[in-house]
């Protein structure tokens, strides 16, 4: 029962694995009623790479959202990230046996099933197909074909491929935990539900979401995805710097970044000098913020020139896919300081922090709207979403179980109205509901 109204998204970072719990208020905003973290120990650029302590940081951050809720968490929805993704761009069509019937959602399905049986590569495997726009009997721009007359119908697609046994892994570790896993989700996708509106996504917009080990691209324009990367390095190797080029732990590095990092070394006058303790009897460290900001701001320019050649391959510098709405950062490197200016300043467009407060209630915490956090609010949005729609969760939890699924079958035109988002008619399922099937079957396998 309680599950029909709460959702719970899992993020499994590099840096730290966060369960949240929310569920939608009388104002259709998401209420976070629990939060729970954990350092991730296994994870490593978004892939795990330690399946026992993923399992335990898992369970703990599990542990802390149950305990500040008060739910009990049984199904989760877990973001994908790491640097095996990689999308392409794909157009496929169906010839209609019937064009004398308008187009409805099954015509769709069929469309979207279709991609999904493109052959990947040895390992590979489809995570989401995602059309762009639609061709009906060669008329093109088509944003909604539904209700539409034609005979053939052509769409081009947006489809996001990962490593078949990365996801295993994430799913095995998730199984292990005792959780169900009801989807799979790319990260970029599920931050920018988060933190950008819908204005920017038509207008156009990059968002970059720097994380621990990975920084990831969404670029929406005309309200579409149209573009997503995976580059496999983020605040991690900012810290890594620190620690080689001023010779001091791993600790103190992360501490140095927070506190004093700087992404901008004419900010930082010569004199300023930051003491840290030595190890263990030995002399203290006295470390100058101008040589510290040089470091980070040496790395940082990587990243974004890595991004930003993303950017240009998706073609930004072409008229019609020109982003209005510039730049949107978030992800625990965005609290970088000054980062927003050098981002501005490299890429020359407009650039802001993105908060994941887009879509919540006002009563929730500052904690929770930190950019840190704008996946798992995301995900959490998202298995709203996926339960209010029964594009997965309703259909995979009852197609295990028998006996509601046979009474929908004989008492269908009844139920239709008040049940239609659990029982569905056979045909019309969702490619994310065989998606989803298909995954299933394939963990209980590998068990």
């Amino acid at each position: 029962m309680e599950q029909k109204d709460i959702a719970v998204g899992l993020d499994i970072g590099t840096t730290k694995i966060v369960a949240m719990i929310g569920k939608k208020n009388e104002y259709g905003k998401v209420e976070i009623v629990g939060i729970g973290k954990s350092r991730s120990l296994g994870v490593h650029r978004g892939v795990v790479n330690n399946i026992t302590q993923t399992i335990q940081s898992i369970q703990q951050a599990i542990q802390e959202a149950e305990a500040d809720s008060g739910q009990k968490i049984k199904d989760v929805v877990v973001g994908i990230a790491g640097q095996h993704i990689r999308s392409l761009q794909h157009s496929d069509y169906i010839t209609r046996p019937n064009p004398e019937e308008v187009i409805d959602a099954e015509d769709i399905h069929s469309l979207c099933n279709q991609v999904h049986k493109l052959v990947m590569l040895p390992g590979e495997e489809i995570i989401h197909v995602l059309p762009q726009e639609y061709k009906v009997d060669g008329q093109a721009e088509i944003k909604e074909p539904i209700g539409m007359y034609g005979g053939r119908l052509e769409a081009n697609f947006h489809v996001v491929v990962g490593q078949v046994s990365s996801i295993r892994n994430i799913g095995r570790c998730v199984k292990s935990a005792g959780l169900d896993l009801s989807a799979v989700t790319l990260e970029p996708l599920a931050s920018a539900n988060a933190v950008l509106s819908q204005e920017e996504k038509e207008a156009g917009v990059a968002l970059i979401d720097i994380g621990g080990g990975t920084t990831d691209l969404a670029i929406f324009k005309d309200g579409i995805i149209r573009h997503t990367a995976v580059i496999p390095f983020g605040g991690n190797v900012i810290t890594e710097d620190i620690k080689e080029g001023c010779s001091i732990i791993e600790k103190q590095a992360e501490l140095l970044k927070i506190k004093f990092g700087s992404a901008w070394p004419g900010e930082n006058k010569d004199n300023e000098i930051v003491s840290i303790p030595g190890l263990r009897g030995r002399e203290p460290k006295e470390i100058t913020l101008k040589n510290l900001s040089k470091i980070i701001h040496a790395r940082v320019v990587e990243i974004i020139e890595q991004v930003y050649l993303e950017i240009k391959n998706y073609g930004h510098e072409d008229q019609k896919k020109k982003l209005i709405g510039g730049l949107v950062l978030t992800g625990g490197g965005a609290q970088l300081k000054h980062l927003k200016q050098l981002v501005e300043y490299i890429t020359g467009m407009d650039t802001r922090i993105g908060f994941p407060n887009e879509h919540l209630a006002g009563n929730n915490d500052s904690e929770t709207t930190s950019p840190m956090y704008a996946t798992a609010v995301g995900l959490v949005m998202n298995s709203l979403e996926t339960s209010k729609s029964s594009f997965q969760e309703e259909a995979v939890l009852k197609e295990k179980e028998p006996e509601p699924v046979t009474v929908a079958e004989e008492a269908e035109p009844e139920r239709e109205e008040s049940q239609v988002q659990v029982e569905q008619p056979k045909p019309r399922k969702s490619i994310f509901d065989k998606w989803a099937e298909k995954f299933k079957d394939f963990l209980d396998n590998a068990e």
